[in-house]
């Protein structure tokens, strides 16, 4: 129980670690640009060598907590060591630096020291955002005329298609159902990389190996799966899963791998090999109806492709910008390597606003200002603003979309008054109110004006579920 508890305590000051290391990395830039770019004097001097100091013991601290960290066990071994070496590399130049210039040492040499501690320092820093956020976190947004430059392959070629369900009944069940909403809500913080509680749900071999508290499938249980009972837990409970903050599960997605649990958990039976009574049948219908975006009327017209050249300027802000197939002219921007990016440089989208139909800008700074830009755009289909800055008056903007059937506002600052804007919009399907400020009422409300509308405002209920009219979901 001692041993747990220091365990738990390493790891809590480890999570500090994030937040304190860029103290010494802006630091020692700072002390960098002074000596290379300002005037040599005594007094310049003084200052980089007490900058180098601090940055010396700050990198000290940072090191510690990043350990710490590492004892989570969560994290690829050979990158996290790679992070690690560089780290204390880093550490050891800046202080070598520090005393060496209070001792008055050649500038040559001082200057040959300062670049190589930058230079670790940058790869230093390359490791770590491998670390957490993947191994192509740099290389994702790259165009692909710069990929081919680096002797890279396209990123799309490197990921292996799920084939798309044309026939439901001969759907593999873990490879086109389980498997791509595992990718889409967990694998972030469980791949290859990272693996939070040392799991990884990308391959079956890890899922069923499970965690560090043993396996999270109990074959034909799913309440005694931990895959399910986390996703069950009261969103405020820190074990729920995905944590908070995260887009959460659906109600049908939850029922899909209830389904999937309680008949073995199997990777490679079909849909029609699984026992499904009439309630799990309109669950898959409905999550494949949601899924499939070729129901849209937008797919029937012929538009003409993008301009390269505009797709690669669009590129460069980090933005995805891709067809949605190899025989489609339609695309998708994606901004999830782009969490700083604001309609500034979003107004490049101008160009290519005929052909979009999916725009996922969550987690970015946009805002209302952009909102006018959205609306422009003839053809879209789904909207994602999660975490965005939009407020209830920016909806308005959106009444006239001809073609809209899918919004996510998860995580917004949106209340009733905004849900009266959504209503007018005839094309509306499904929106998506997680974590906002809208109420029961306003949902309602929302409902009476447009009873064919799917609002999921997360799960609030106990399980199993139960059917009605606005929520297929699975049942005892």
């Amino acid at each position: 129980m001692v041993a747990e508890a220091g365990q738990s305590w390493l790891i809590f000051w480890g999570h500090f670690h994030p937040m304190l290391v860029h103290l010494p990395i802006g630091m020692f830039f700072i002390a960098g640009i002074l000596q290379f770019f300002s005037k040599q004097t005594t007094e310049n001097h003084d200052v980089v060598v007490r900058i180098l100091i601090w940055t010396t013991v700050f990198s000290i601290l940072s090191a510690a907590m990043g350990w710490s960290l590492a004892q989570s066990g969560e994290y690829d071994p050979e990158a996290l060591q790679i992070h690690q070496w560089l780290g204390i590399s880093t550490c050891v130049l800046s202080a070598v630096l520090a005393f060496a210039m209070r001792s008055g040492m050649n500038p040559r040499p001082t200057n040959t020291l300062f670049i190589l501690g930058l230079t670790c320092l940058t790869i230093t820093g390359h490791y770590g955002g491998n670390l957490t956020h993947g191994s192509d976190y740099l290389t994702a947004s790259l165009p692909g005329s710069a990929r081919k430059m680096l002797g890279m392959k396209e990123a799309e070629a490197e990921r292996k298609e799920v084939p798309k369900i044309t026939n439901l009944p001969e759907a593999i069940v873990y490879t086109q159902l389980v498997k791509p909403l595992l990718t889409q809500k967990c694998t972030s913080c469980h791949n290859d990389q990272k693996q939070k509680g040392k799991l990884r749900l990308d391959t079956p071999d890890f899922i069923l190996k499970g965690g560090e508290d043993g396996p999270i499938i109990s074959e034909g249980k799913p309440l005694d799966s931990e895959l399910i009972k986390r996703l069950l837990l009261d969103e405020n409970d820190e074990h729920h899963m995905p944590p908070k903050g995260k887009t959460p599960l659906t109600e049908n997605e939850i029922a899909l791998l209830h389904w999937w649990v309680q008949h073995g958990a199997d990777f490679t039976k079909k849909v029609a090999q699984l026992p499904a009574d009439e309630k799990i049948k309109k669950v898959l219908t409905a999550y494949i109806k949601m899924e499939e975006t070729q129901e849209s009327p937008v797919f029937k017209l012929t538009i003409k492709a993008a301009n390269e050249a505009d797709l690669e300027r669009i590129r460069k802000h980090g933005l995805l910008a891709n067809p949605i197939s190899k025989d489609q002219n339609f695309i998708e921007v994606n901004a999830i390597n782009a969490p700083r990016v604001t309609s500034k440089e979003l107004a490049d989208l101008r160009a290519i606003q005929e052909q979009i139909v999916r725009l996922k800008l969550g987690n970015t700074r946009v805002g209302g200002d952009f909102i006018q830009e959205i609306a422009a755009m003839p053809l879209l289909i789904h909207l994602d603003l999660n975490h965005t800055k939009m407020a209830d008056k920016d909806l308005e903007e959106l009444k006239n979309m001809a073609y809209l059937e899918s919004i996510n506002l998860v995580g917004t600052q949106i209340t009733d008054r905004g849900l009266v804007h959504l209503a007018k919009i005839k094309s509306l399907k499904r929106v998506y109110l997680w974590q906002t400020r809208v109420t029961e009422q306003g949902i309602l409300a929302l409902k009476k004006i447009n009873p064919a509308l799917t609002v999921k405002s997360g799960f609030k209920g106990k399980w199993p579920l139960e059917v009605d009219s606005t929520q297929m979901v699975l049942a005892k």
